[in-house]
C-alpha cells in the first residue's frame, strides 16, 4: 500500500523536524548571532529576545519560511486539525492586545511630551543669536521643534536658525521639517509592518508548541548523530552499501509460492504463523465496498477505522458500538430503524407521563387534565 503522506528522510516519517533550511536562512539574517543547529532548534520560537530593529525585511522572509514548513509538518501530521482556526485565532489576540503592549517583543512606545511638540520661546528677549547660544543646545532644539523647523546642527547653527525667525510673520520653507500629515503616515506604516511581524509571530509561537514532541526527539536525534565517531559512520554507510551490492540483486523477488505476507526483513513470514494469526482467513464487508480483511484481527480493527466509518457515514447511521461485527447493508439499515423506534418509546412524553393535581387532590396526568379544565369540571 502506498504511503499517501510524504515525508523527508530528516523528518523519519514525522517523528523529527527538518530545520536545516530554515535554519540556514535565520543564521543569514544581519545582525543575528551565529548558533550551531542545535541550539537553533532550542531557540528558534523566541523571537520575542530580537530587537526590534534588526526585525527588517529579511527577517519577514524568515519568519514566513519557517510558518511555511512548521505549517505543512503539522498539516501531515495532524491532518484532522483546523490549523487555520488556530492560527486565526492567535492573529485576533495580536490585534487586540496590540495597542496595550501586551505583545512579547513589541512593548508600547512612550516618549515625553516636550520632546515630541516642544516649548516656545520668547525672542523679543534677545537681540544676538550668541545671547541665545548661551541657553544651550537642548532648549534651542526644544524651541525650534515649536517652531516645525529642523533642529540638528552644532549649537551656532541652532542659535543662528532660531533668531533668523524673530520678528517674522512667515518662515523659510527651506528650514521647515517634513509635514506633520507625512510624519504621521510613515509612522502609522511603520506601525502596520511592525504589528504584521508580531502576528507572523505569535503563529510561530503557536506552531511551535503544537510541535514540541517532535522538536524535543529532533534534538535528542541530532545530538546521538553528532555522538557518533567516525569509525561508526563508516560502519554503517560500509552496512548501506553491502545491502545494496549487486550479488544480492536476485534475491530481491524472494520465493513465495504461497503468497504469505513479508516481514520486517523483506522475505515471506513463516506459514505457522501466517495459520497462527488467521491470516488464511477472509472476510468480506459490504458496508466498506465488499472490501477483504485478512486475518479477524484486521477484520475487528477495521470497524474503528476510515473506510467503515465512511461506509456507515453514506448509509446515514451513526459508527456506535450498536453496530459491531455488522457488515450487511440490510443488517445495519434494519438496526438502525429498530433503535430508532427503541429511542421513541423510551422518550419522555409530557402528554401521559407529566403529573397534574386538581382541586380535590387528584393525580391525573397533563391529557386528562386539560380535557377536564376545558369542559369546565375542576
Amino acid at each position: 500500500m502506498a504511503n499517501l503522506v510524504e515525508f523527508t528522510d530528516e523528518e523519519g516519517y514525522g517523528k523529527y523536524l527538518d530545520l536545516h533550511e530554515c535554519y540556514e536562512k535565520y543564521i543569514n539574517l544581519k545582525g543575528i548571532e551565529k548558533v550551531d543547529y542545535i541550539t537553533y532548534l532550542a531557540i528558534f520560537d523566541q523571537l520575542y529576545e530580537i530587537p526590534k530593529e534588526r526585525k527588517t525585511g529579511e527577517y519577514r522572509k524568515y519568519l514566513l519560511n519557517l510558518i511555511e514548513y512548521l505549517t505543512w509538518f503539522v498539516q501531515r501530521i495532524k491532518p484532522l486539525m483546523y490549523l487555520d482556526e488556530v492560527l486565526e485565532a492567535e492573529v485576533d489576540v495580536v490585534m487586540k492586545e496590540w495597542d496595550l503592549g501586551n505583545i512579547p517583543g513589541w512593548p508600547k512606545e512612550t516618549g515625553s511630551v516636550l520632546a515630541n511638540i516642544g516649548a516656545h520661546l520668547d525672542l523679543s528677549a534677545f537681540s544676538s543669536w550668541e545671547e541665545l547660544a548661551s541657553l544651550g543646545l537642548d532648549r534651542l532644539k526644544s524651541a525650534l521643534m515649536a517652531l516645525g523647523l529642523k533642529c540638528g546642527g552644532t549649537l551656532e547653527e541652532r542659535a543662528q536658525r532660531l533668531f533668523s525667525t524673530k520678528g517674522k510673520g512667515s518662515l523659510d520653507p527651506a528650514l521647515m521639517t517634513k509635514n506633520k500629515a507625512g510624519g504621521k503616515a510613515s509612522k502609522e506604516k511603520e506601525q502596520a509592518r511592525q504589528r504584521d511581524l508580531a502576528c507572523l509571530e505569535a503563529q510561530i509561537y503557536r506552531l511551535a508548541e503544537l510541535v514540541s514532541s517532535q522538536r524535543a526527539a529532533t534534538k535528542e536525534n541530532v545530538q546521538r548523530k553528532q555522538a557518533r565517531t567516525d569509525g561508526e559512520r563508516d560502519d554503517s554507510e560500509n552496512e548501506e552499501s553491502e545491502d545494496d551490492s549487486p550479488d544480492e540483486a536476485d534475491d530481491d523477488v524472494p520465493y513465495n509460492p504461497k503468497n504469505l505476507p513479508l516481514g520486517w526483513d523483506g522475505k515471506p513470514i513463516p506459514y505457522w504463523l501466517y495459520k497462527l494469526h488467521g491470516l488464511n482467513i477472509s472476510y468480506n464487508c459490504e458496508i466498506c465496498g465488499n472490501y477483504v480483511y485478512k486475518g479477524p484481527k484486521a477484520f475487528q480493527r477495521h470497524f474503528a477505522e476510515w473506510r467503515h466509518a465512511h461506509g456507515m457515514r453514506c448509509l446515514g447511521i451513526p459508527n456506535t458500538a450498536h453496530f459491531a461485527n455488522v457488515t450487511q447493508i440490510e443488517d445495519a439499515l434494519a438496526l438502525w430503524e429498530k433503535l430508532k423506534v427503541q429511542k421513541q418509546s423510551e422518550r419522555w412524553q409530557p402528554e401521559t407521563e407529566e403529573e397534574y393535581e386538581d382541586s380535590q387532590g387528584n393525580v391525573v396526568n397533563r391529557k386528562t387534565y386539560e380535557d377536564l379544565k376545558r369542559q369546565g369540571l375542576l
